[in-house]
Parts: C-alpha cells; sequence; structure tokens
C-alpha cells in the first residue's frame, strides 16, 4: 500500500475531516461562553473554508485524474462524473453552512458543523468509490450523519420522531444493501467493482446476479426516497431543521446518484476497459446487452412509480415542507430515467461491430443527469432557505404562511418565484435545461417507442408540478396577506438566497457554461 497515493486521492475528505476538527476546537475551547450569534458565525465560515480547500483540492485532481489502488485492486478514483459530483457535494454543502448563520434550533454549533462536514466527507466517499467496502463505509459515514442532523432539533418533537423513521427506514436499507452486496462478492470472489465485472461478463449474468442488482437498488432507492422506498422522506424533510433538511434533500441525493451512476455504467452499460480482444469484447457486449435487457426494467419501473407517486401526493399538501419531499420523490424519478437510459445505447445494438473500446455511450446521460443532479441541488437549497425564513417569522410552514409575502418581503417573493418555477421546468430557468436535457438523452438518436412514452408521461407529470408549485406562489402574489408584518432575515442568508435564485437564472439564460464545465472533466473522445 502507497499511501503517499493514498493521501493525495484522499486530500479533499482529508480537508473536510480537518475543518471539523478545528471548527470542534475552536468552538468548544476558544469560543465556550461566546455569544451564540458570534459562535455560529465562526463555525460556519471554518466550514465553508474548509469546503473551499477540499473544492480545490477537487479541481486540482479532476483535470488529471488520480486513483488509488491496493494490491492491484482501485478503491478511489477522481476526475469525470466523479469529480463533477464532488465539487457539487461541496459547493451545496458550503451554501447550507451558510444557512446555518441565521439559524437558533441548537447551541451546539459546533458540533452541528462538524456532523454537516463529516457526512459531506462520506458523500465523496461515495461518488469516488470503486468498492463494495468503500461504497459502504461512505454511506454509513453519510447516514450516520444525516440522521444526528434531522434529530438536531432538541426542543422539537417532530424533528426526534422523523430522525427515529429516517434510522429505522435507514437501517432497513443497509441490510438490502449489504446483502445485495454479499451476492456480488459470493459470485466474483472480489469486492472490487471492475473485477466482479469482469468476472461476471467472462461467465455470463446469473439469476443470482440478477437478485443482487435488485437487492441493491432497494438500498440505493431508499437514499434517493425513490418509490417505494420514500416513506421517510416527508417526515424527514418536515421534522428537520431547515439548514438539514437541505442538506439532505441535495447533498445526499448528489452522492447517492453518482454512486448510481457507477454501478449502473459498469453494470449496465457495453463500456469498460478490459484490455481483451475484439471477440471478448464482443462476447462482453452481448453479455451486457442481455443484462441491460433484463435490468433495464427495474430503473424505469421505480422512475415511473416515483414521478406518480410525487407528484400526486403533493398536490394534496398543506405543508411546503412536505410538498417538497413529494416533489424531491418526483425529481428523483425524473433522474432515474436519464441513469436507466444510457443514452444512444439501446437503440444502436442492431450490431456489435458498431462498438469499440473507445466509445462510451453512456457519457450523454451521465452528464445530463449530473445537470440535472447539480441544478436541483441548488434550486432546492433556496427553497428551503425560503422557508426557513418564513417559517421562522410565523412559526408554521403551511401554504397560508405565505399569504402576501410579495408585500411582507418583495426580495424573498422574487426568489420563491425563481426557484418554484425553476423546479417546475419553466424557461429560461435552468430548471428547464435540466429537464430538456435528460429527456433528450432518454430518447436519444434511435429511441423506440418505450423511452418516448416514458419521456410523455414525464413532461405530463412536470404539468403536474406546475400547478402544486403556483398553489405556493399563488399565495404570494394572489392572496391577500392576513398579517403585514414585514418579514425580515439575516444579511447573509437574504444574500444567498438571492445568489442561487441569480444563479438559477444566469445558468438558465446561458445553460451551456455549466454544461461546458462539466463535459471538461471527461476525457475527449
Amino acid at each position: 500500500m502507497n499511501y503517499a497515493d493514498l493521501f493525495r486521492v484522499t486530500l479533499p475528505e482529508t480537508a473536510l475531516e480537518v475543518a471539523a476538527l478545528l471548527v470542534l476546537v475552536v468552538d468548544l475551547g476558544l469560543l465556550r461562553k461566546a455569544a451564540l450569534r458570534a459562535r455560529v458565525i465562526v463555525a460556519a465560515l471554518l466550514g465553508v473554508a474548509g469546503c473551499g480547500a477540499a473544492l480545490w483540492a477537487v479541481l486540482l485532481q479532476g483535470q488529471g485524474g488520480l486513483s488509488f489502488e491496493d494490491s492491484h485492486e482501485l478503491l478511489l478514483t477522481t476526475g469525470g462524473y466523479t469529480a463533477v459530483a464532488q465539487a457539487g457535494i461541496l459547493v451545496l454543502t458550503a451554501l447550507t453552512l451558510l444557512l446555518l448563520i441565521d439559524g437558533d434550533f441548537t447551541r451546539h454549533v459546533g458540533e452541528y458543523v462538524a456532523v454537516v462536514l463529516m457526512a459531506a466527507t462520506g458523500g465523496l466517499l461515495i461518488a469516488g468509490a470503486q468498492d463494495l467496502l468503500v461504497i459502504f463505509v461512505g454511506l454509513e459515514l453519510l447516514s450516520l450523519g444525516l440522521y444526528i442532523l434531522t434529530a438536531f432539533a432538541k426542543s422539537s418533537g417532530k424533528s426526534a420522531e422523523a430522525a427515529i423513521k429516517y434510522y429505522l427506514f435507514g437501517g432497513m436499507s443497509a441490510a438490502f444493501l449489504l446483502f445485495g452486496f454479499s451476492y456480488f462478492y459470493g459470485l466474483s470472489g472480489s469486492t472490487n467493482l471492475s473485477k466482479i465485472q469482469l468476472v461476471i461478463s467472462l461467465s455470463g449474468p446469473s439469476p443470482l446476479f440478477y437478485m443482487a442488482w435488485i437487492l441493491v437498488v432497494a438500498g440505493l432507492g431508499f437514499k434517493v426516497a425513490a418509490v417505494p422506498f420514500h416513506l421517510w422522506a416527508p417526515d424527514t424533510y418536515e421534522g428537520a431543521p431547515a439548514p438539514a433538511a437541505a442538506f439532505i434533500a441535495s447533498v445526499s441525493k448528489i452522492a447517492s446518484f453518482a454512486l448510481l451512476l457507477t454501478l449502473s455504467l459498469i453494470w449496465l452499460s457495453p463500456g469498460g476497459d478490459l484490455s481483451r480482444s475484439t471477440e471478448s469484447i464482443n462476447f462482453y457486449l452481448f453479455l451486457s446487452y442481455l443484462s441491460w435487457q433484463k435490468l433495464g426494467l427495474i430503473l424505469p419501473v421505480i422512475a415511473t412509480a416515483s414521478m406518480l407517486v410525487g407528484n400526486l401526493a403533493a398536490l394534496a399538501q398543506v405543508s411546503v415542507r412536505r410538498l417538497l419531499a413529494y416533489s424531491a420523490i418526483a425529481h428523483a424519478g425524473y433522474i432515474l430515467l436519464g441513469i436507466a437510459a444510457h443514452s444512444d445505447y439501446p437503440g444502436q445494438l442492431s450490431t456489435l461491430d458498431s462498438f469499440s473500446s473507445s466509445f462510451d455511450p453512456t457519457i450523454t446521460s451521465s452528464q445530463a443527469v449530473l445537470y440535472y443532479v447539480l441544478t436541483y441541488g441548488l434550486t432546492t437549497i433556496g427553497a428551503f432557505g425560503v422557508v426557513s425564513v418564513v417559517e421562522r417569522a410565523t412559526g408554521s410552514d403551511r401554504l397560508d404562511s405565505f399569504l402576501g409575502l410579495h408585500k411582507r418581503n418583495p426580495v424573498l417573493a422574487a426568489v420563491l418565484l425563481v426557484l418554484f418555477l425553476s423546479l417546475a421546468g419553466i424557461p429560461p430557468l435552468v430548471g428547464f435545461w435540466a429537464k430538456f436535457n435528460l429527456f433528450a438523452a432518454v430518447l436519444g438518436p434511435s429511441a423506440g417507442p418505450i423511452p418516448f412514452a416514458l419521456v410523455a408521461l414525464a413532461v405530463a407529470f412536470s404539468a403536474v408540478s406546475l400547478y402544486y408549485y403556483l398553489q405556493v406562489l399563488k399565495r404570494a402574489y394572489v392572496m391577500p396577506a392576513i398579517d403585514e408584518t414585514p418579514i425580515k432575515a439575516h444579511p447573509v442568508t437574504m444574500a444567498v438566497l438571492v445568489g442561487i435564485a441569480a444563479a438559477v437564472v444566469g445558468l438558465g439564460c446561458f445553460p451551456a457554461l455549466l454544461q461546458g464545465w462539466i463535459e471538461s472533466f471527461y476525457p475527449a473522445m
């Protein structure tokens, strides 16, 4: 084992852990008797600085593409979609920490920021993991942090209830995941993803392989709140402190979808660098195609169920937090369509000779998925930021709490308008381009009737989502206010929310900026 290589590859994670320890030392040692607001500001800024240092390390690694191998088995990698996902995790973590400055739900701010940074470390590990054991360690580090963050509002019964439900469902999902991992290990004798891929491609996919994949999808379906593994999400989004709910809705989703991309690109795609003869590659492609035909049915079914349940259930909500939870379930369905699509792949399998070792048909869909999760995460953090300000001023997150918001705080109402219309996919906001790119990747140049039907269904449900987003905006702009007392927020909070809204508009007007940045991390074809 080369510890120097390990340190270089895990430099972003190391930066976050050092920042977490520094936050604890400063808050518990130097600022123990300081005012709460001063402690919050110092802890949040130290956490943001740690995220900035880790982001610098990610960008430094990303263009070069490092990897760490132990006994010739790849454990961690950087570059490509891994670097994009890790950068997104760090930026969104920093934004959630800035939203903490206006929070008053806990006096243990040092511990809170440290747990956030440690959970983000788990997300970074997940995004770069190439081994089942590393994946599970990263998932547990992230999950345990999220359970703690959900319960951090000790004076709130809803927070405690949400944390218990989240923890119980999380334990079951971890059991499913470990059970599936054990099958993969039994089939291949290795925990390394590439070796598992190689063994399965040579021996052919077996019923046990399909069972293992189903169990893994069930475990990861919980992480992304996909139906039927979504039952924890509404209570958690409603009961968790607003910054923690924003973190759960954004950062954990990016990490989980990055992991789904890793697994699907390895076990559902015809690509891969196995350094074999043309005959072996063609044989591998044939087996991968058979595998895709069977396993490719799982994700579209889950995606369709998520779109259906998420959008229809959101129509009946009177709590904006729960509305955002069911909206997140629907958005998970859209993203799963992109992961299941593999872009140009299924429609071009008329001849195996059309493939070569340098052709990666999944790049288009993976880039579209990354574009979607990054922009969705950014918009969701802003939405929870607005909800937290209104909730702190009115004592509730119900729809009627937003009555007359444009009179009580015009800037906050404008931010809410931009973010909710973006979530609904209205042009020229970035949410429109996220859906456009994703649906284009699902269709591909030669898609069959099933992808067309799925995209048509997704577009129809996007129209449904516009209705419940407009219910909130209707109260903010159209219906009269019961109380016209001005709603005030901390200047840092308002600056973050306005910045997020400006980014949503700017990236919508110039979508190639983010798309080009994502593409810069992919190797030239």
